[in-house]
């Protein structure tokens, strides 16, 4: 009885910071422009250069540098981060491997 009380509490708390952890932050200030960055040579062979993008930091947009990756499968594509207006603000929806 006190395992089946222990288990459901353990597992509440883990769907409640889930669903803190996936809110989205509304940010009612526009993103500026992304910044062109000077890409460095890929550090080997099969590397897939993943651009930087604008996070918001709770006061301020402050840029995340690009960098090489490499895919987690064969013929894997980068979608990548981007900002997207929605409820009177912008919101991020973060980059993915397709």
């Amino acid at each position: 009885m006190v395992r089946k009380l222990l288990l459901g509490s353990a597992f509440g708390v883990l769907l409640g910071l889930a669903s803190i952890c996936s809110a989205e932050v509304i940010v009612r200030v526009r993103p500026p422009a992304a910044i062109v960055e000077r890409r460095v040579a890929p550090p080997g062979r099969g590397f897939v250069w993943v651009p930087g993008y604008h996070t918001w930091n709770g006061t301020a947009y402050v840029w995340t540098p690009g960098t090489w990756m490499r895919p987690p499968r064969p013929g894997a594509r980068w979608v990548p981060h981007r900002w997207v207006h929605r409820r009177g603000g912008w919101v991020l929806v973060e980059g993915r491997w397709r």
